[in-house]
Order: structure tokens, then sequence, then C-alpha cells
């Protein structure tokens, strides 16, 4: 079936449909400068379509348009594409692709394939410059593949952060040459709780494990690039940290002033440990190390994401060393030495290119670099203030953009944290609320949707919780809100889903073999209320032991 330009998800900011067709046949020769020929005929790789001279297909250069932004002009003549930069010529590609049949989402044209695309004229800009997917895999290591699906579903939505949560209490997924025991000790634990929440703990006795090789992620960095993607590393401390002082027990809090506490292990159950690492100088060039190497094999990487969320400070406030060190940095208590200690890292990595990212705990904490990016996940409260103190605010509330929640309230769904957040409930959201100053709204640089990973254990499940929701969220962030018959045109889209092979929710609710999930585990409705998580995270917020877990 033909596309139309009302199909089109995201609905761009403008377009004029004409009356008739173009044939983009098989090999379809698209001509222009090198940088953004190529970048076409990677978002029209099911064309095999050829670099020449002269072509059906024109690309060039067009910097008035700016980042990000195209213009698509379809006659019967041909296609002639301007392009603010590289990756406005890859979305005028990604466009085109949409305006094809839903096969032309396969890896392969069909034998015979002979396609057109409907004449007209798209104008296209995203409204916010952050339209991102945070991807856990520490809990659940995915492997590379699964990394390069992400980046593919998401060229498609024209998303373009991925935010990859590396390290966490429960596993290390990163190989350090300078640390090997970072990835040798801290890449595995030997089981891992399947108990419910508020249960008691049962476990599955299946080790689990993996890591990216540095050479993993130079190479999922520049596949990410090629595909207008930038990799957004994250290295979460000083807590979260039961993985890293398994590998180094010398960084822990607790082993300051010569004591030798019982290790901490890789964490084998859900939720938060006190295992933090001690914010002494030594531990900042032992982070200091690790970033650079994952810099180094990224490639450009101009953010880095921190964490300094949940931290359990009592070890701190309990060694005479640390609070000696507190002391002669003239800081009042330990809320300030874990803002001091993330101001450190910002610096170092300011000095490295790259600018700090953190989540809201570090903002409530104060004493941030002025240009350090909060993601506000307790939601709207902690997100205006930031923005209010002159802060870049990337917005991911638990409600409505934490996808490990179910998306209904019922048994057939998968086991998640709670319930539930649905498509509808992504759709509806404002980044950038009208209530807010302009100046304050001028701080959202955009949104993204977090996929925590305890209970997503492979592909099949991100894939689940992942889509269609992503698709509302891809749609906010580039137009600015779901626009008008936005259910009518995702109905459409998920013809192109399929053809890509992404294993998504059905808006009707699971298939049969989707009941359960994965593991077959049902949902347990009611039992964690995404609007009482709310309320209680906002009251968190204004409460000075602020970086102590919230759940």
């Amino acid at each position: 079936m033909i596309q139309t330009m009302t199909d089109l998800l995201p609905l761009p900011s403008a377009f004029i449909p004409a009356s008739g067709f173009l044939g983009l046949p098989h090999g379809v020769v698209v001509s222009g400068s090198a940088e953004l020929v190529d970048a076409v005929r990677l978002a029209l790789a099911v064309l095999d379509p050829r670099p020449g001279e002269a072509g059906t297909i024109t690309v060039e250069s067009d910097a008035s348009l700016g980042a990000e932004a195209y213009v698509l002009d379809v006659t019967d003549g041909g296609v002639r594409i301007a392009a603010g930069d590289r990756a406005g010529a890859f979305y005028a590609g990604q466009t085109l692709r949409q305006l094809l049949p839903a096969a032309a989402f396969r890896a392969v044209a069909g034998a015979g394939a002979s396609w057109s695309v409907p004449l007209g004229r798209v104008r296209d800009a995203p409204r916010f410059s952050w339209r991102g997917v945070h991807l856990d895999v520490a809990r659940h290591f995915m492997p590379k593949r699964e990394v390069f699906r992400m980046v593919d579903t998401m060229a498609v939505h024209k998303l373009n952060r991925l935010h990859l949560h590396l390290v966490d209490d429960q596993g290390w997924r990163v190989e350090s040459r300078r640390h090997p025991r970072l990835h040798e000790v801290g890449a595995h634990r030997p089981r891992t709780a399947t108990s419910y929440y508020r249960e008691d703990l049962t476990f599955d006795d299946v080790p689990h494990g993996g890591y990216y090789t540095l050479e993993d992620l130079a190479e999922i960095g520049a596949y990410a690039r090629a595909r207008a993607v930038t990799v957004v590393p994250e290295i979460d401390v000083p807590g979260h940290a039961s993985a890293i002082l398994a590998a180094y027990p010398e960084f822990d809090a607790r082993a300051t002033g010569g004591r030798r506490p019982e290790p901490f292990t890789v964490l084998e159950r859900w939720g938060i440990s006190p295992a933090i690492l001690s914010p002494l100088p030594e531990t900042i060039g032992f982070l200091t190390d690790v970033i650079e190497e994952i810099v180094e094999a990224l490639g450009e990487t101009p953010y880095v994401h921190i964490g300094g969320d949940e931290c359990v400070l009592d070890d701190w406030a309990a060694s005479p060393e640390i609070v000696a060190f507190q002391a002669e940095l003239g800081l009042e208590g330990v809320s300030d030495l874990h803002a001091w200690f993330l101001r450190r890292l910002a610096d170092e990595l300011a000095e490295r290119g790259s600018r700090a990212v953190v989540w809201d705990e570090a903002f409530v904490s104060g004493m941030l670099r002025p240009d350090t990016i909060v993601m506000p996940w307790r939601g709207p409260g902690v997100a205006r203030r930031a923005a209010a103190a002159g802060h870049d605010v990337v917005q991911t509330p638990v409600f409505p953009l934490y996808f490990d929640y179910a998306e209904a309230s019922s048994e057939e769904e998968p086991v998640a944290i709670g319930d539930a957040i649905t498509v509808s409930d992504v759709a509806a959201y404002a980044p950038a609320p009208e209530s807010w100053t302009a100046e304050e709204r001028e701080h959202v640089l955009g949104a993204q949707f977090q996929l925590w990973s305890e209970r997503l254990p492979d592909g099949r499940a991100v894939d689940y919780r992942a889509w269609p929701r992503g698709c509302a969220l891809a749609e906010v962030t580039w137009s600015g809100s779901a626009r008008a018959g936005f259910d009518a045109r995702l109905e459409t889209h998920l013809g192109r889903l399929d053809a890509l092979g992404v294993e998504y929710r059905p808006l009707t609710g699971p298939r049969p073999w989707q009941v359960g999930g994965t593991g077959h585990r049902r949902h347990r409705p009611g039992v964690v209320k995404v609007d009482e998580v709310m309320k209680h995270l906002e009251e968190m917020t204004h409460q000075a032991d602020s970086t102590r877990p919230s759940m």
C-alpha cells in the first residue's frame, strides 16, 4: 500500500501534498555532496541507491535550515532534498522511506518490487534537540546486536540520543584496560533474583554477565553517528557501586583509615545497595581514567552521564578520614561533599570536551557547574526548579517516561515494577509546559524514555516495553506534541514495525505468546501505582537528605 504524507510519524512541521506519484526503482541514483549522499543512501538502503553525477534524488546543503532540518520536494521530475546538515539529509531519507510501502522497512526489497512515492513538499525541523532512549545494560546485559537494533529503530523515529547505563550494583559492562578487574570481576554475577516486589527473595541460580570491549564501543559509537544518534555513556557514581567495589574494594568509603570491611559483591538482587565510593582524590583519578577510556573508544562524546542518584551517604559520615577531608574543603556536610564530588568529575569532563549530565539528586545537592545537564526523573517540580536555576533539562519523569512500568493494570502483562503508563499517557506529555515561563521552557532540551532492565531480560522484552510508547515520545519530541490524527497514523506505523521485525506490544494488549513476557511471569497489578510513586518522589526532592534512595 502506498503511504501518504498524512501517514508520517513523527508528523513533519509542514507538508503540502500534490497529485501524482514518482517511481523510485531499485538502484535509484542519488547525487550531491558525498557526505549527504551517504546519509540518504543509508536511510534508503532497501533500495540499494547508487551515487552518481545526476540522478532521481538530488541532495544539497542549506545551512540556513539549521541542525537536523530538511526540505523534501517530490515532483514528477525527481526528488530534491535540501538539508541543514548530515542529520537533516538522513532524516529526509527516513521521511522518504515512510512514503514508500511498509515493505521498505524490510532488510531487502521483495522480488519484482516496484515502488512509488506521492508527490508533495515537506519542510521539517525538530522541536527539541534531545530525543532520547535510555537503555539499562547493567541490570541485564544487552549484547552488541541489541544495541545496533535499538539504534536502527531509533533512527526510523528520528530519535537521536542513546543513553547507555553502563554500570550499576548488578554489573559493570565495559572493558577497562587500565583497571581490568572492573570487567573481569564486575561484569558477572552468579545468579539473579526472581522474586516479586516485597516478597521473600528467590533466585534463578543462572550466571549472568557480559561487557562491551573498547573495540565494541568504538563500533557502537560509529554505527550510531552514521544514523544521527549520539551515544551518551553513563557511569553512575558515587552510589550504585557494588560492582565497582567488588572489583576494587580500596575505593570503598568504609575502607578509609585502614579499615578492612566485609567486601561487597556484584549485587544479585534488585533495589539499592549502600555501597558507595569514597570521595577522596584517589577515586576521582580512578574514575577519570575509566571515563577517558570510554570517551576515547566512543569517539566524539559531547555528553557523559555521571549519575549522582540514590546515594546512601552514611559511610561517608562514619569515616573520620572523609569527614576530615570534607572539613579541609570547607564543606558543611556530606550532602555538600556529594555535590563537590560530582562537580570535580564534571570539571574533568569539561577539560576533555564533554558536558556532564546528572540525575536530579545532584541538582538538589547543589554546586553543579552551570553547564551541567539535569535529568529530573522525580517529576515536574524539580524539573522546573532546575530550569529556573539556569540548568538545561532533559525530561525523564517516572510518569509517563519510565517504560519499565506496565502498559496496563492487568495480569496479562509481563511482570513490571508497577502500573500503568499507556501510549495515550506518553502522547499527552508536554516536555516544556505552557505554565512555565519562556526562559524556563528555553532550558528544556527535550525528553527521553527510560528502559530500566531489572524486568527486561532480553531484546524481545525491550521491544515489548519500548514500542509503541516510544513512537508517541518520538512524535512529542520531534513535533512538539502528538499532532492531529496521531492514533490513526500510529495504526499505520505499526505495519512498518512489523516489517522491521520489532516485537512491540499491540495496542489491544499482548499477543498470546507475549502474556507474561519472556519468562512467562505475569504482572501483579496494583502493587506499585505510578500516581502514588510520583507523589512520594516529589516530596523527596524537597528533603535535605534528598540523595538517599527514594524508592
